[in-house]
């Protein structure tokens, strides 16, 4: 019924006209380039969550027939994505994306007129002061796209609007000039039409789409990494079958602090990196030691508190690792110096291995292990509130709370060892000196 509304006030707002003053070559041009462009967007992870998102020039095409067609004009050009080729869509998509890119093209159009812009070919003695309009009709475009799709995912029940804890301010407004950076593009496309008519369009979005698939060629090369990292984060949960998925957590745990804390999307994704291969020295650790039932020996532990090492020498040499080498390294050392392998103490911990540190003993806390059941995320808090200062960084811990209360916690299910012997696995004495202290007495395997 949604898809439908929007569906017919794109064709209401087609209806009402008019189309006098149209040039309909110049209309036939942009709904081709439009067409063209949104047909080879690139589809980007969305920070890691699981969800994708398209990047294509189309809305410059789109902003081009604003200046250059008016308000109708651009709504003809936004119906056209029901014509996109190259990308499997079924009906109703192309319906409802024919019909939002009509509706946002006509308002953005109308807002142009509004704030003082003319329809056509803009002159030398149009500029500067068509930004002004120029810009308006961005917003307004953004704003009306925006919207319906909100009330798409409203409609489908996938979208739950309730006032948000806390506004993420910085990619918000990332988002928004980046949008409006790209948006300009259809302003440079209508000022030189012209003088070079049709060309135009090459002149302006070839580079653009050399842009676009060099962008492609990187995200392919960031799937790739992905897929390396997660496939050694695999091989270590093979030697210690209690854990499975315990990195990828640890990792999306990481993620979440290092979001709160308001890190730059470059270092939250390195962030994941070092969460998913904190463990990955336990591939240097005997798989008898890991799956022991029972106390570990000293010696046995000993092996045990070498693994962030030994994951640093594994993967020391990956390059694009960079910061998360200090987090896998680090990511068992205390406030209070009393960790492991350096005994570094308050601040000389890196930033990256007091993330971890705090992610790590969450999932842990919230997992059930042979020894015991998974706590709740109640009382795994309130262990981590605790330890807050001596153990972890409090600014960590606020962040991840912080975190899980407004995003939530999925905790795993319980994995059963491989065989029909439940191994009883003891918890080492939270007194035992030879021991480092460890959330709730525990020692990590």
């Amino acid at each position: 019924m949604y898809v439908c509304l929007v569906a017919l006030g794109a064709l209401g707002v087609l209806a009402a006209g008019p189309f006098a003053g149209i040039d309909p070559a110049t209309l036939l041009l942009l709904a081709v380039l439009f067409v063209v462009a949104e047909s080879i967007s690139t589809m980007v992870d969305n920070g890691g969550d699981g969800g994708r998102a398209g990047i294509s020039p189309s809305s410059s095409a789109s902003l081009a027939a604003v200046v250059l067609v008016g308000p109708v004009g651009a709504a003809v050009v936004g119906l056209c994505s029901v014509l996109v080729v190259f990308r499997r869509q079924n009906l109703v998509k192309r319906v409802f994306n024919g019909a939002q890119f009509a509706l946002a093209g006509y308002a953005a159009g109308h807002a142009f007129l509004l704030f003082g812009g003319e329809m056509g070919v803009p002159d030398r003695g149009a500029f500067p002061w068509i930004v002004l309009p120029y810009v308006g009709a961005i917003l307004v475009h953004n704003a009306v796209n925006g919207a319906l799709i909100v009330g798409l995912m409203r409609a489908l029940g996938v979208l739950d609007l309730q006032r948000p804890k806390r506004v993420r301010w910085r990619p918000m407004a990332t988002l928004e000039l980046s949008s409006l950076g790209y948006g300009m593009l259809g302003l440079l496309i209508a000022a030189i039409w012209g003088l070079v008519g049709p060309f135009a369009v090459l002149l302006v979005l070839l580079p653009l789409f050399i842009a676009r698939w060099a962008f492609d060629q990187y995200m392919a090369e960031q799937r790739a990494h992905d897929a390396t990292l997660a496939t050694l984060a695999q091989a270590v949960e093979t030697k210690d079958y209690y854990t499975r998925g315990h990195c990828m957590r640890v990792s999306k745990a990481s993620a979440m602090i290092a979001q709160e804390l308001g890190l730059n999307a470059e270092r939250v994704h390195t962030i994941r990196y070092a969460g998913m291969l904190h463990d990955v020295g336990k591939l240097g650790v005997p798989t008898k030691v890991l799956q022991k039932s029972g106390r570990l020996t000293e010696e046995e532990f000993a092996a045990i508190q070498l693994h962030p090492m030994r994951g640093y020498e594994i993967v020391r040499e990956i390059g694009f690792l960079d910061e998360a080498l200090a987090g896998i390294m680090h990511h068992h050392e205390r406030m209070d110096g009393r960790g492991y392998p350096m005994g570094l103490a308050g601040d000389e911990i890196p930033e990256f291995a007091r993330i971890i540190s705090v992610a790590d003993a969450f999932d842990c806390m919230t997992s059930t292990r042979s020894y015991r059941k998974a706590r709740s995320i109640e009382e795994a808090v309130a262990e981590l509130r605790r330890c807050a200062g001596p153990q972890f960084d409090p600014r960590m811990v606020d962040a991840l709370i912080s975190a899980v209360d407004r995003d939530g916690w999925q905790a795993p299910d319980a994995v059963e060892p491989p065989d029909d012997d439940v191994a009883e696995v003891a918890k080492q004495d939270h007194d035992d000196p030879s021991v480092p202290l460890r959330v709730a007495g525990e020692a990590e395997r």
